[in-house]
């Protein structure tokens, strides 16, 4: 039986989702509340909103730099 080789496998597929997931919960993270005209919200200047979220984020980007870049292993065989 002769596997064809494909660019991505199933692990590239799960770092792939797993890091869409942590850039989506870094952008929510960074979402919020914001102020207007006629009041102002310390909130959007918090420590999560300003230093963790875009670290989460680019956790997150790494995370799916590194799921298109790692190459599947081969795991057949050549017979002549």
């Amino acid at each position: 039986m002769n596997k064809k080789n494909f660019a991505f496998d199933k692990t590239n597929f799960m770092l792939l989702a797993i890091g869409m997931a942590v850039v989506i919960l870094g952008f929510i993270l960074m979402s919020g509340g914001g102020s207007s005209e006629q009041n102002f919200d310390p909130g959007i200047f918090s420590t999560m909103k300003i230093k963790v979220a875009p670290v989460i984020c680019f956790v997150g980007f790494v995370s799916i730099v590194y799921a298109i870049i790692r190459k599947p292993k081969d795991n057949y065989t050549e017979t002549d």
